[in-house]
């Protein structure tokens, strides 16, 4: 039977990381965390769940999460970030295939719902969120780019129907400032690419994806947490263009 490594990018998360392990503990015959030097207690953490925890200077995403999976000692690797759960039927679903021995995919596409503001939004437009996070790392690996990386793999894709949790935001104050962080990672991102924009799209852009993911997508239907999270949405897309015209004016 095929053993499973639970690879893991770590930088503060002790308010994340002991819930993000005790999901996966049940499937992982290793569990490896790559720490950027974290002040609080990630450390402590991991260790008391027998992790092989390994400290590396942060050089992008994509770059640590590939040296975490090249740390693994399986094939089958499955890439968490630290606030994220394996839920009770992912875990079931990920032992059987496992057991059964016969995989002929190279990875499997994984859906992930997004607990938000007290509950799992169910539309505003993160209701279907498919990503590829099982998978056999002869096969494939991360994509090197700035922001919102992915998993490429050669062969067949599979996909399973349990679910990651995604425990992003404790607060309105984090997601703030977690916006921050990746629309200058996009910009940063869009502006070695050459995209250019018009100064007027950044206020256009605010008023046409609020309405995208509030009124198209559902939001609405989401209550209060669905309003809060269609306006942030709503607000990265419009500073993720507002950096790239002030990195472009820049240069």
């Amino acid at each position: 039977m095929p053993e499973l490594s639970v690879v893991i990018i770590t930088f503060n998360e002790e308010q994340n990381i002991a819930r993000c392990l005790d999901s996966v503990k049940a499937i992982a015959s290793e569990i490896v965390v790559v720490d950027s030097f974290s002040s609080d207690k990630t450390a402590e953490i991991c260790k008391s769940f027998g992790c092989r925890f390994l400290t590396r200077k942060f050089n992008g995403y994509a770059d640590q999460k590939q040296f975490a999976v090249d740390q693994a000692a399986n094939d089958w690797v499955l890439s968490l970030d630290a606030d994220e759960v394996v839920s009770d039927e992912l875990s079931i679903e990920i032992q059987t295939l496992l057991q059964k021995n016969m995989i002929t995919n190279s990875g499997f596409m994984i859906p992930r719902s997004l607990f938000y503001m007290g509950r799992i939004l169910k539309y505003s437009g993160v209701r279907s969120e498919l990503l590829l996070r099982l998978f056999n790392r002869q096969k494939g690996g991360l994509t090197q780019v700035r922001v919102h990386e992915s998993i490429e793999v050669t062969g067949s894709i599979g996909r399973l129907s349990g679910k990651l949790i995604h425990y992003s935001y404790n607060s309105i104050s984090q997601h703030i400032q977690k916006t921050n962080i990746y629309t200058s990672l996009a910009a940063e991102g869009l502006k070695e690419k050459g995209k250019t924009f018009s100064k007027c799209w950044v206020s256009l852009k605010f008023p046409v994806n609020f309405f995208v993911f509030y009124i198209i997508r559902g939001g609405i239907l989401d209550g209060y947490p669905g309003l809060i999270w269609s306006f942030m949405a709503a607000f990265s897309g419009s500073m993720k263009v507002a950096k790239t015209i002030e990195l472009q004016e820049k240069s």
